[in-house]
This record gives C-alpha cells, sequence and structure tokens, in this order.
C-alpha cells in the first residue's frame, strides 16, 4: 500500500467517524397502532424511547401490545437503517460495506 493510499484510507476513516458522530444525532420517531405505540432511536440503530399509551394497556389483550411494540421498534430501526445507507453512501461511493452500510 502506498502513501497516497493510506492517506485516503485515513481520510475516509476520518469523515466515517464524523457520520458515526452525526448519525448519533438523528432522530427518528415511529408509531404503531394509530400512535398508540411510539418508538424513537437514532441514526445508529439505537432504540432511544418507548412509550406506551395508557389506553392500549389491557391485561387481557397483552398479545396485541407486544405486537404493536415490535412493529413499532422494527420499525424504528429499518427507518434509522435508511436514514443512515442514505448519509454514508456518498463516502463508500455506493460501496455495501458491512457494519456501516
Amino acid at each position: 500500500m502506498n502513501l497516497s493510499m493510506l492517506n485516503q484510507a485515513r481520510e475516509l476513516k476520518s469523515k466515517l467517524d464524523k457520520t458515526q458522530k452525526e448519525l448519533g444525532k438523528v432522530i427518528v420517531e415511529v408509531d404503531s397502532g394509530r400512535g398508540a405505540v411510539k418508538v424513537t432511536a437514532n441514526g445508529q440503530q439505537k432504540i432511544l424511547s418507548i412509550k406506551i399509551s395508557p389506553e392500549i394497556i389491557d391485561p387481557d389483550k397483552t398479545k396485541r401490545l407486544e405486537e404493536l411494540v415490535l412493529k413499532a421498534v422494527n420499525d424504528a430501526i429499518s427507518k434509522s437503517q435508511k436514514t443512515a445507507a442514505q448519509q454514508l453512501k456518498g463516502l463508500t461511493g455506493g460501496l455495501k460495506i458491512p457494519g456501516l452500510t
């Protein structure tokens, strides 16, 4: 590996680190059950909060609540991944890099 390639790799790593920090500040919110369950995540696919409307809590219908929570969490992660992929696309030139895109 020559010096030029090494410098390019360092520059790319620096840009990726900066973008990862920025993604930590990106917030995505989704809901399921017409707002009964709301999930907030960041651009690094970390779940920040889950809010459940008291009206949806029924001890006889726990399965429904579980489904709504699962759907909202999966939607939040998916939305976060899409957001991250868009931001990283310019840096990676469209390459799929495991763990990044």
